[in-house]
């Protein structure tokens, strides 16, 4: 049975066929305490958890000159094998060996004639570990769909789940190229049907219409701002195929404490840490650290309740600069506190999802062919990605192995030459820094810079009898953000 892709799932495909040298594979890697499974017994694991992920074995087809959206379909020759790798890294198994052999996992773009995800074994971590590399295209989830998965595959007991869901799958028939694109000029047909019936339910609710429209114009306005270049840096550029990877690590009950004595919220902070490393970075290449020197794209989950574990992306964004200009760590908080509260009470991340649920009710072509050629012009505006997805609070297990620590990994492409993704899990909070192997080779840098801007951060807010606590300056935009709060991705 044939499932469409929205056109932002698509559009994670259609970067890829434009631009050779990008993987938009997401990431995440668990490691776990051992003695690591045999490979047969992790195969037999994966296998009794395959009825409840259905897209582990589906593939991707796309419809002849775009007339449609691609579709999932059922692989008849899905192998279980091919999907599960095994490899171990060389004694001692150091931290540095394990993210040189992520960004080596990731540069590689997944088999787009199979259903589009892997799972490696890594064996041979210090002390016994060894972890789990889950790599799933971003077609297929975002970052909340994609911690779903975990719940899926892993147990929240080291007991484990008593009774394995029933597999009775059998593929349907995959459909011909001629029978897809049939389907595809019926949908086209049918599209002005489908356009007229929303107008219609748009009129009848006249006062709903005109607030979402007037909410829509004044989030478009604020994202006309986005166009504006960044100075220019070595921050941007060309990029190749090869990635680096590097990790970081924090409490996640000290973000949380400093969040709490500065007034803001946990997201702030983890951009302000992240914000001081770029600045480092920008001032050890002797380049100019300016207000408008990193601007960042920040994913914002527009999910409704009870839609977590719904696999494709629900995201927005927002376009925030990082306030790299600003050398104290607590006062680079505060700035970063007042501009995300601007950029929501803005209604940016509103108006980029009306942007993408207006365009799952146009004709498809028109709104493909406009990806294709937008991922050929140099784009200027956006300097890295930063996003933040909240993990399981609890520890999960895995053939009775407990999950040590979760590391998160974003993809990077047109001209980001690095990006940081931010995951908690139980009380830590992990940064994957990525970064473009030749444009980028500071990652392991960034990395440690970030840990020192948090370890900055928590000696600013630290409780002092002599002095009052640092508070963050309320923005006058704040209560109306709070009207309308934003969850990162």
């Amino acid at each position: 049975m044939a499932d469409r892709m929205s056109p932002l799932d698509a559009a994670f495909l259609n970067l890829e066929d434009e631009q050779p040298e990008v993987s938009m594979a997401i990431s995440s890697v668990a490691v776990l305490e051992g003695p690591p499974p045999s490979h047969e017994e992790f195969l037999a694991a994966i296998r009794a958890r395959l009825p409840l992920v259905a897209r582990y074995r589906q593939k991707a087809r796309q419809v002849p000159l775009d007339l449609g959206p691609p579709i999932w379909v059922d692989d008849p020759g899905f192998e279980l094998g091919y999907h599960v790798r095994r490899v171990a890294l060389a004694p001692p198994g150091g931290d540095a060996a394990l993210c040189d052999l992520i960004g080596d996992i990731m540069s590689q773009r997944l088999d787009r004639a199979r259903p589009l995800w892997e799972y490696w074994v890594i064996e041979g971590l210090a002390e016994g570990r060894w972890a789990l590399v889950s790599k799933v295209h971003h077609c297929m989830v975002d970052g909340v769909s994609g911690t779903q998965l975990y719940y899926a595959i892993f147990d929240e007991s080291p007991e484990g789940a008593a009774n394995p869901a029933e597999d009775a799958w059998a593929p349907d028939d995959e459909p011909s190229t001629l029978s897809l694109t049939a389907d595809a000029l019926r949908d086209l047909l049918r599209n002005p049907v489908e356009q007229t019936r929303m107008i219609g339910r748009a009129l009848a609710a006249p006062r709903a219409t005109a607030q979402s429209v007037a909410a829509a114009a004044r989030g478009l306005l604020a994202l006309t701002g986005g166009l504006r270049p960044t100075t220019p840096s070595t921050l941007t550029g060309s990029i190749g195929e090869y990635r680096r990877y590097a990790a970081a690590r924090a409490s996640l009950s000290d973000v949380k404490e400093v969040a709490h004595r500065a007034g803001v919220t946990f997201n702030d902070v983890v951009l302000a840490a992240i914000s001081g490393a770029y600045r480092s970075l920008l001032l050890q290449r002797g380049e100019e650290a300016g207000p408008y020197a990193v601007r960042s794209l920040v994913p914002v989950s527009v999910r409704a309740q009870g839609e977590e574990g719904v696999l494709e992306n629900r995201i927005s964004l927002m376009l925030a600069f990082l306030p790299v200009h600003v050398a104290d760590p607590a006062e680079r908080l505060r700035a970063v506190h007042e501009h995300l509260t601007e950029l929501k009470a803005s209604g940016e991340a509103q108006a980029g999802a009306a942007i993408t649920t207006l365009a799952g009710h146009e004709p498809y072509p028109p709104v493909s062919w406009g990806m294709r050629l937008a991922a050929h012009v140099p784009q200027r505006q956006i300097v890295t990605v930063t996003t933040n997805v909240p993990g399981p609070p609890r520890p999960l297990y895995l053939l009775g192995r407990r999950a040590l620590e979760i590391l998160p990994y974003v993809p990077i492409a047109s001209r980001l030459r690095t990006g940081v993704s931010i995951f908690s899990y139980c009380d830590q909070v992990t940064f994957g820094v990525t970064g473009d192997h030749a444009g980028a080779p500071e990652v392991a840098q960034l990395a440690r810079s970030i840990e020192s801007e948090l370890w900055e951060l928590r000696r600013a807010y630290r409780p002092s009898r002599t002095q009052p606590r640092k508070t963050a300056k309320r923005s006058p935009a704040r209560a109306k953000a709070k009207r309308t709060e934003l969850h990162p991705v």
